[in-house]
């Protein structure tokens, strides 16, 4: 068994953050010591209590200042060191730069997850490079994210690996009283309700979910949005454009999204760019038909027609797609179906944790 330590950007509530806590919980699970290092200063996000809640190791080595902190990488060392750590898994850019050095500092193997495209500038870029050369192994969660990797020259060939997203099939399911109660708490009725969870930011595009759903929207067809973010106000801006505002739930950040997915209908995602969300599996496990944008991985998830409708970064397209299920909802109920047998099949947590602890090992030789 190791002692294993996840480094995030943050507690806050996210895609990388719910993989590192999935992967966590069932690393324990499995006898192993796990541990989380966030880099952003107090107060903690909101899934810190969930690592504390099932028994994960929560910690913090907070970057100082804007630009480069050259104390970063000693003092993530000397808090690696004083949790033993023997394999330190980064998510994303920043913990990548500084939590690679670190860990080969620490004596310990290095383990990184690329979770999606990662826009940014060059002298950001180089960092990464840089520190991925100290990776043992360089791991994208959809093989469109190995490509943009290699694009990108993120890290050597040699080491890249694609391991796809995995969730904790227990949480996703159908549930008629969950969906009673979630409609109830919602005011939803007995709405045709097109749901959408995700980070509310430029890159997920919301306002044009909101847009495309503009002319469906009435007493029997509503829009529940789930999840805060900083483009919070435009959502909300283009939510009270509408000609009638009330049709559209926005709940903010919310915990409990297991219990909402069974109140909605239809997924909806309006991305410009993607990894391999981790939410398009849940929703589909939740038997839900998913509507949406066809970036990144989602394609190799969603299949065209049988679990789900595709579509381009476009309103129009957009509208059509979820008024044609509106349409038929008979339709809507089999592709949910559909999904949910191939959420089953193919997304099961334990397949993760199974081949990211493989890479672990390999790298411990």
């Amino acid at each position: 068994m190791w002692s294993i330590v996840h480094v995030l950007s943050s507690f806050g509530v996210g895609g990388q953050e719910r993989v590192a806590l999935d992967l966590a919980i069932l690393q324990k699970r499995r006898g192993h010591q796990v541990s989380v290092i966030s880099l952003a200063p107090p107060p903690d996000g909101a899934m810190a209590d969930e690592f504390r809640e099932h028994g994960i190791t929560v910690d913090r080595v907070e970057k100082r200042g804007e630009g480069i902190d050259p104390t970063l990488v000693p003092r993530l060392a000397k808090a690696m060191r004083r949790l033993r750590a023997e394999v330190v898994h980064t998510h994303n850019p920043l913990p990548l730069i500084y939590g690679a050095p670190a860990a080969r500092l620490a004596g310990a193997a290095a383990i990184h997850t690329k979770h999606g495209r990662n826009p940014a500038g060059r002298a950001n870029r180089l960092l990464r490079r840089v520190a991925a050369q100290l990776a043992h192994a360089f791991v994208a969660v959809s093989e469109t994210t190995a490509e943009q990797a290699r694009e990108q020259h993120d890290a050597p060939r040699s080491r890249m690996h694609t391991i796809a997203n995995g969730i904790r099939l227990d949480r996703y399911h159908p549930d008629i009283e969950a969906r009673a109660a979630a409609r109830v708490e919602l005011g939803l009725g007995d709405a045709w309700v097109v749901g959408h969870v995700g980070r509310l930011d430029s890159y997920k595009n919301q306002t044009m979910l909101v847009r495309a759903m503009a002319r469906l929207l009435s007493s029997r067809v509503r829009l529940v949005i789930v999840g805060d973010g900083p483009a919070r106000a435009e959502v909300e801006a283009a939510v009270a454009a509408l000609p009638e505002p009330r049709w559209v739930v926005m709940t903010g950040r919310r915990m409990d999204v297991p219990r909402l997915m069974p109140a909605f209908d239809v997924f909806a995602m309006s991305s410009q760019t993607e990894g391999l969300p981790l939410v398009v599996p849940e929703a589909m496990a939740a038997g839900l038909p998913i509507v949406t944008t066809a970036v990144g991985g989602i394609p190799t998830v969603v299949e065209e027609g049988e679990t789900g409708l595709l579509v381009p970064v476009d309103e129009t397209a957009l509208h059509r797609a979820l008024a044609a299920l509106v349409a038929d909802p008979e339709r809507a109920r089999a592709m949910g179906a559909r999904a949910r047998e191939v959420a089953l099949e193919r997304y099961s947590a334990d397949r993760m944790v199974d081949a990211y602890l493989e890479l672990y090992r390999a790298a411990r030789r």
